[in-house]
């Protein structure tokens, strides 16, 4: 086996060092370098994104495929990077087996016609199924999945970077102290009537010997200090995409609803159609057996909210009626707050829809606050000696 033996002697020296000063930290025996305050934010919100993506991720897994061993065996096939095969539906299983029996019964008769009717829609449903699934799967689940295996992987790997460059530098402090401490006490001027002059001699040379070791354990402070920062501004900069994964996700969550209002529709569509259809076929058989009363069945026979509602454009957040009163509050009379303004970096362009509203151009720098009375979706913003409303979701809020 070809390896350096010097090297594999040294990483694990460093790893010793490195699980001393941990658990001296967590006994409270050592100092421990803290990291900066917006460093630490970053680092909680991060947390705060997987935790729930990871829930969320796994929660429309179980919505979209209830079957745990369905799950297991779509994830071995990504796993083995094969294509999943074709599965049939809940619905178009029924469907099938509705026109299987209706063979046997004789189709010409009531019972068998209505079978190969009910099972023909169990198909269509399943079919509306399958496109949902699919669609579902490429627009919300994939790029949940993509964040998870990937960017996190990706800034879970330099944050544990960060925390061994952490541990060296507090181990150089440490080492530095100690140096310096035993540098003055070698330092101190013996005693000439109970040392003999050997003895001073003895004293002098360890003198130097500590000096040197001060120098040298300075020398490694700044080299570990330099690498700290260097390590500290790389997750930095991963930490302040969390800002961007959320804007992708949010586009992808409206995909999401729009699949599922599409779903939704064609199988309230499909089920009105084989209403209408079996009520035609069999009302002398069974009067009024289909027929549809809006005032006790509580379903609307006209199109389905969820087809002719507008769901939030991703380059527009909704405007809730609530998010400034004019009757109460007006936009040229709200004052910035004494404290609790901040700067925010614009991430998208963004036009105002009326006058109470601000104009957003990509990049620029504007101050925003919140007001009593706003909706959490949006704040007030201000450029130059413009002011309106603008939405969070275009925002990226800085320290």
């Amino acid at each position: 086996m070809d390896f350096n033996v010097k090297k594999l002697a040294s990483d694990a020296g460093v790893f010793f060092t490195r699980a001393v000063q941990y658990t001296e930290e967590k006994f409270g025996q050592a100092e421990k370098t803290e990291l900066d305050a917006h460093l630490e934010n970053l680092i909680a919100r991060a947390d705060c994104t997987k935790n729930w993506t990871e829930k969320i991720f796994r929660q429309t897994e179980v919505l979209l495929q209830p079957n745990p061993s369905a799950r297991i065996e779509e994830f071995f096939y990504e796993k083995l990077d094969r294509k999943i095969p074709s599965r049939t539906t809940n619905a178009e299983l029924l469907g099938q087996y509705m026109q299987d029996a209706a063979k046997d019964f004789g189709p010409g008769t009531p019972y068998g016609s209505t079978l190969i009717t009910v099972g023909e829609y169990q198909k269509r449903l399943g079919g509306a199924e399958r496109e949902f699934l699919q669609t579902s799967a490429i627009n919300f689940l994939t790029p949940l999945r993509n964040f998870l295996e990937g960017d996190w992987k990706t800034i879970s790997k330099e944050r544990r970077l960060l925390e061994n460059r952490r541990l060296d530098l507090d181990v150089c402090k440490a080492r530095l102290k100690k140096a310096k401490s035993a540098e003055a006490k070698a330092a101190d001027a013996p005693d000439f009537q109970e040392t003999r002059p050997r003895n001073y001699v003895l004293s002098a040379s360890a003198s130097a010997l500590w000096s040197e070791e001060v120098d040298k354990a300075e020398h490694e402070l700044r080299v570990a200090q330099t690498e700290f920062d260097r390590q500290a501004e790389v997750t930095r900069l991963l930490l302040e995409g969390i800002s961007s994964t959320h804007v992708n996700h949010l586009r992808c969550l409206h995909e999401f609803v729009e699949a599922q209002a599409a779903y939704y529709t064609q199988c309230h569509k499909h089920m009105q159609d084989l209403q209408k259809e079996l009520s035609s076929a069999n009302g002398d058989t069974f009067p009024n057996a289909f027929a549809v009363n809006a005032s006790t069945s509580g379903v609307s026979t006209g199109p389905s909210p969820l087809s002719t509602a507008s769901l939030p454009s991703p380059s527009r957040p909704p405007n809730p009626s609530n998010a400034l009163e004019p009757s109460t509050l007006k936009i040229e009379e709200v004052k910035p707050p004494a404290t609790g303004t901040r700067k925010a970096k614009v991430l998208y362009d963004y036009d105002a829809a009326d006058t109470s509203e601000l104009s957003l151009l990509a990049d620029e720098l504007i101050t925003v606050y919140t007001v009593p009375g706003m909706d959490p979706d949006w704040l007030i913003g201000e450029r130059g000696n413009q002011k309106g409303k603008v939405p969070v979701t275009y925002l990226e809020l800085l320290s």
